[in-house]
This record gives C-alpha cells, structure tokens and sequence, in this order.
C-alpha cells in the first residue's frame, strides 16, 4: 500500500515520466474540443472523438481516432463533453453506456446566470449514472494551440466525486496545467459565471479613478482657465493638454496610493474597538480591502503619466516662450538674476522624492505580479508590500508637500477661495500617515498585535456570535 501511494504521489507531481495514459474521450470536434485533444496528444494521452460523422477531416489532430458517440465512450473511463448546453438531450440515449463514466463538462454560457442551474448540474440531472466534474471552461482554445497559458494557466475544477475529481485533475497537471479544487457541483455556476465576468475586481478601483479623475480635472480648469480668463484676461485654455494632466496624475496617483493603505487602517480600529478578530469586517471594508491591488496599480499608471508629461515639459512651446521671454527681459534690463538657494534646495529636493518614490511605486507594482509574488515568501512579500509600501507613501507625501506646500499659505491661491488642487491631495495621504503613527506606538500596537495573534478581550461575546453563525448556517 506504501509503494502505490508513493508511486501515485509521483505521478502527481512529475506526470510527464510515464508514456502510458489512459484513453480520453471527447464528445465535439469544435475548435476547443480539437485544441484540447492536439493538446492532449502531445501530453501522450490517446484521444478518441465522437462524433455524429466518422469521416477524418484535416482539422481532427491525425494521432486522434474518430468513431460515433456510443463506440467512442466504451474506449474511455474519461468523457469530455465540449458540445454547448443546448445539445445536451443527445446523452440521454446513451445512458446505459455513460453509465459510471466520468464527464467532464467544458461549456459556458453567453450571460450571468442563464439558467437556474449550472450547465454541470444539468448534466448531472440528465446521467444520474455518470460522474459529473466541471473544468476547463476558463481556458480558451487559443491558448491550448499556441502554447500561450501564463495567462490562463489555473483551471477550475469542481465535483461530487472526489476520486473522478482527482483523475481529471491529474489530466490537467499532465497538460502543464494548474488544478484548482473548488469543492463540489454547486460551485459550478459560480466557474461558470467566471469568465463571463469583465474585470470583476477592477469595476469599483476603475469607476473611483474615473470619477476623482473628473473631477480634478474640472476643479483645474475651474482654477486655471475659467478664473484667469474671467479675472486676468488670459487665455490658458492649453492647458488642458499638458499642463492640467500633468497636476491631476500625480494627484490621483498620491490620493488612490494612500486608499491602498486606508482599509487597513479601519481593520485596525475595528479589530481594538471590538478587542477579537473573529467577527467579520463590513461589507463594503471587505471589498475594498480585495480591490487594494488593483488600486495600486492605477495609482502606478497614474504617476508613470505623470513621468512622462513631466519629461516633456521642456518641448511645450509655452514653456520655451516663457523661458526666452525672461532671458530677454534680462537682457534688456542689463540684469541677471542672482540663484536663489532656497529654491535651489526645494526643487531638487522635490525631484529627488519624486524619483525614489517612483522608483519603489515600480518596485510594489512588479512585486504584485504573480510570477514574481510566487517566488517570494510571505514574510518577504509583506515586508515589500507593507513596510515599503508606507516609505513609498511618506516619500510621495513629501514630494508633494515639498512642490505644493508654499501655496498653503498664499492668499493669491485661494482663487475664489478654494484650494490648490494639492492641499486636496494631501488630506488622505496625511491622515493615512498620521493614523498609522499612531498605531505603531507600543501602547496601541501590543494589544493590536495580540489580538491579531488570536487574543480576545470578551470570548463569552465571540463564542455566543459564532453559535448564532453556525446555527443561521445550519
């Protein structure tokens, strides 16, 4: 009994070192059930299709052996139905011959939730005899031909039976593949309903960096162009180019970097103020604590935007105009400019925050890549993503604070007494900062840690919400 454990242990894990596969059968000779059979056959399995015609066609992968649907189950243990749902009721003649098989159903759906059950409870219900497994509809057939699965590498796999579940997951190991086990049949709905989805984490972080985008973006030309025409006479309406995207990219990236680190915050004070961290968080902290990557990676796109306006500063023909207009004025006047120290200091003190803030909102963004988070240990991951992300938020906030702190105390940038768009910047990012000081103080920061750790201030209380939990479940 030891040796065969061992021996399927390594076929877990190194599923190449055996030539000799069991038999796959595939209902369907559409582009996926091709890709995954030519797929299949690389990987040393022997395919059989079903089929309603038995001639070859140039499509069917030539190592591949076509026969009708009845003939071609009673070569395999393993059935593949990739034909749509619709076409389904073409099984139930065959019943008797599917009759302890295990299935595999691929297929999706066109919408959310288009039937009341999902395609594999369907097919459950029409072959009570057969094992039912859901998996490989989050990977396309494109990927299965041109090899190109870093993608869509992971695949979803769900069942009642655990040992057909476990054959069908050895199959997807064998392709190069990584299983996934989502439990049994009724998470099918939810794998379906997965690649139907647009950007499901990315709606809430995308509507935000839209809506604040707006309105910055109005709120400058208010200040920049509508003010200084109405008061000054002066068209600056170019701005919108250059000028105002080059204020409102570094502002959003400053703003949506310290939402990153904001739900962490609330979670801390939550966790104190309820003294356990065995009650569940709001709703609404949940899923903006889910969405904090996704937030990070637009504050990323926004201040390599403003890198890149940055860099093209010296091109603008305004800004040649102004710089030319001054040295002429000098020249006229027979007077130069002495250097002024001071802003000497604070501009280069400004670009050199900005450059090493960018260079670790770089670092954060690269460290949240898969292939390179994978690699790392938890305690390195959070020592990149925590630690080094707060320095990168206090070298952003300095930065800013550097460049826009002279304007706090100006009675000339108050127009129409409203701010300047970066004292606005600052509220979130300060008050993140400010908060989390605090936090790290030993006196707050011991009991955090402890109940962190599992320590709790009223058990009776958690044991009593975890009996009404439990009993709502059940």
């Amino acid at each position: 009994m030891r040796m065969n454990k061992n021996s399927s242990n390594v076929m877990a894990l190194a599923p190449n070192t055996s030539n000799k596969r069991e038999t796959v059968c595939i209902f369907g000779t559409g582009d996926f059930g091709r890709a995954l059979g030519h797929k299949m056959i690389q990987s040393g399995y022997p395919v059989v299709y079903g089929s309603r015609s038995t001639q070859i066609s140039n499509l069917i992968p030539k190592d591949a052996e076509v026969l009708g649907h009845a003939e071609a189950a009673q070569k395999a243990a393993i059935i593949i139905i990739a034909i749509p749902r619709q076409h389904y009721n073409f099984l139930t003649p065959l019943a008797e011959v599917l009759r302890g098989k295990v299935l595999v159903d691929i297929s999706n759906n066109l919408k959310l939730n288009q039937y009341p059950e999902s395609n594999a409870e369907h097919l459950a219900q029409l072959l009570p005899g057969s094992k039912v497994v859901k998996a490989f509809n989050t990977v396309s057939a494109w990927a299965l031909q041109s090899g190109t699965l870093d993608a869509s590498r992971q695949v979803f796999v769900c069942g009642d039976d655990v040992e057909a579940k476990q054959m069908v997951m050895n199959i997807v190991r064998a392709l190069g593949l990584t299983p996934l086990d989502k439990g049994s049949l009724l998470a099918a709905q939810e794998i379906e309903n997965y690649p139907l989805q647009l950007f499901p984490m990315w709606k809430f972080p995308i509507f935000l960096s839209l809506g604040l985008t707006a309105f910055f973006f109005f709120y400058c030309v208010l200040l920049d162009i509508i003010y200084t025409y109405i008061y000054e006479k002066k068209d600056f309406s170019f701005f919108i180019a250059i000028t105002i995207p080059n204020r409102v990219c570094p502002v959003m990236a400053l703003i949506l970097l310290a939402l990153v680190y904001l739900p962490g915050i609330f979670a801390a004070i939550i966790q104190l103020y309820r003294g356990t961290k065995y009650r569940r968080f709001p709703d609404w902290l949940d899923k903006w604590m889910l969405c904090r990557k996704q937030l990070g990676l637009i504050a990323l796109g926004f201040a390599s935007l403003h890198v890149l306006f940055t860099l093209v500063i010296p091109l603008r023909a305004f800004v040649r105009w102004r710089t030319s207009t001054r040295i002429i004025s000098q020249v006229m006047n027979n007077k130069t400019e002495p250097l002024d120290h001071t802003n000497a200091w604070l501009s280069d003190s400004y670009l050199a925050l900005g450059i090493l803030g960018f260079f670790l909102f770089v670092l954060l963004g690269i460290t949240s890549l898969p292939s390179v988070s994978n690699n790392v240990n938890w305690r390195e991951f959070r020592f990149v993503q925590s630690k080094l992300g707060y320095l990168t938020l206090i070298l952003s906030t300095a930065h800013t604070l550097v460049y826009g702190g002279k304007w706090f105390l100006s009675p000339s940038t108050y127009k129409w007494y409203l701010p300047n768009i970066y004292i606005l910047s600052l509220i979130v990012p300060c008050a993140v900062l400010v908060v989390k000081f605090l936090l790290i103080f030993p006196c707050v920061d011991k009991p955090l840690t402890q109940i962190r750790q599992g320590w709790e201030r009223n058990p009776k209380y958690s044991e009593q919400s975890n009996y009404i939990i439990n009993k709502s479940a059940v």
